[in-house]
């Protein structure tokens, strides 16, 4: 068998109808391309919330109230006054595989200065809130520890509050603000952060000594949260086993009885938003994929076609010598030319189009060196499967009934 002059001939074939053929490979083109691009954007969604949650600190644990009960009453979260400022010492003496403890408490209402307001939060917190959180500041000073004892009046504010409430290029260091109606005096503003990974503006935030908005915001005595670190991610699961221990023995929790907190870790939180995504990442590949398969019938069909077309040559080669397997080999080499070929094609669109949606919708794509591979091999795959019955077909013609077809 001559695998060159098959090659000729088969591309002879194709020339003799270009525009049939680009056809064809349209499918295919679309297929592959479609593949390539949601796998990338698919790809470069799960790198951006992994980002973003990392940057909130992947060593991060928090602990929040859960729900309790009262006289034989199912209270709600909400309800739940189940943590003190005395776990918080208790978790700082006790668990050696957390570095940072912070209290939290956090109230909603409105910010104002001057004639402006605006929306807003404010959590009360410690001075190592800033390491867990992975918060920084770009000028000012954090509050003191005497000033977290004595419930100073001092925040931080982020830079949606200073857009928000401050002339163009006015320093907000020194001013003061009002949180319903409550004077605080800002020290120190946050840097910049952005939208965490569930559209949430990190900037849109004022902290404060956890004393100062628990007894003069909200009037109470316990706290509304734990935030911790780990002191590495690979101590994550000790530090959590280590809290919880700390709090049921604080909390009077005998073996048996469930817990009157939930324990919660960022890296907890990456794990699930990267199940989702690529789980999505997996239906988009999915449902893209399904174009290549209609590519596919595309090529089978066309190649009946041109069996169909080409009977009579097909019946003058095996009438003088011609082999089956001859027959069959230059069929099911167009098949694969196609095939190929649009794949190739597809291949560039598809990364060209993922680069498009970057620049213009500003979205993060990543271009997967395997999901390129991966593509190639199916065109080839599509390209012999869908491409050998009609060339078997082609090769099993009888010479007599093929010269004679009209």
């Amino acid at each position: 068998m001559n695998y060159t002059n098959t090659l000729k001939i088969a591309t002879n074939a194709l020339r003799r109808n270009k525009f049939r053929a680009f056809l064809t490979m349209l499918g295919i083109i679309i297929g592959v391309a479609s593949v390539i691009a949601m796998l990338a954007i698919g790809q470069g969604s799960k790198k951006s919330i992994q980002d973003e949650m990392s940057g909130m600190g992947t060593n991060m644990i928090f602990a929040m109230p859960g729900s309790e009960q009262r006289g034989g009453v199912q209270m709600g979260n909400s309800d739940a006054q189940s943590m003190k400022l005395s776990d918080v010492a208790a978790v700082e003496k006790e668990c050696t595989a957390i570095s940072a403890v912070s209290s939290q408490v956090s109230s909603r209402g409105q910010v104002v200065y001057g004639n402006k307001n605006w929306p807003s939060s404010i959590y009360g917190v410690n001075e190592k809130y800033l390491d867990i959180r992975k918060y920084a500041l770009s000028s000012g000073r954090i509050f003191s520890d005497q000033e977290v004892q004595t419930y100073a009046k001092v925040c931080l504010i982020g830079q949606t509050i200073i857009d928000n409430l401050f002339e163009k290029g006015e320093d907000p260091i020194g001013k003061s603000i009002r949180f319903n109606d409550i004077p605080i005096k800002v020290i120190g503003i946050l840097e910049e952060k952005g939208e965490n990974g569930m559209g949430q503006d990190q900037d849109d935030i004022i902290l404060s000594p956890y004393t100062t908005v628990q007894k003069r915001i909200l009037s109470i005595t316990h706290i509304q949260g734990i935030f911790a670190s780990a002191v590495s991610e690979d101590e994550n699961d000790l530090a959590i086993e280590q809290l919880t221990e700390t709090l049921r023995r604080t909390h009077k929790i005998k073996d048996g009885e469930t817990d009157d907190f939930r324990i919660r870790s960022q890296s907890e939180l990456v794990q699930t938003f990267t199940s989702i995504s690529d789980m999505m990442t997996t239906l988009l590949g999915a449902i893209a994929g399904i174009s290549l398969l209609v590519g596919g019938i595309g090529i089978m069909n066309i190649m009946y076609v041109s069996v169909t077309e080409r009977t009579k040559e097909i019946g003058l080669r095996l009438s003088v010598g011609g082999r089956g397997t001859d027959i069959m080999m230059q069929f099911l080499v167009e098949s694969i030319m196609l095939s190929i070929s649009g794949g190739v094609i597809g291949i560039l669109l598809g990364i060209l189009a993922s680069y498009i949606v970057s620049s213009v919708m500003n979205w993060p794509v990543v271009i997967m060196t395997s999901a390129v591979v991966f593509s190639f091999i199916v065109c080839s795959a599509i390209g012999i499967f869908f491409g050998w019955y009609p060339a078997r077909k082609a090769a099993s013609l009888n010479p007599i009934d093929a010269l004679r077809y009209e």
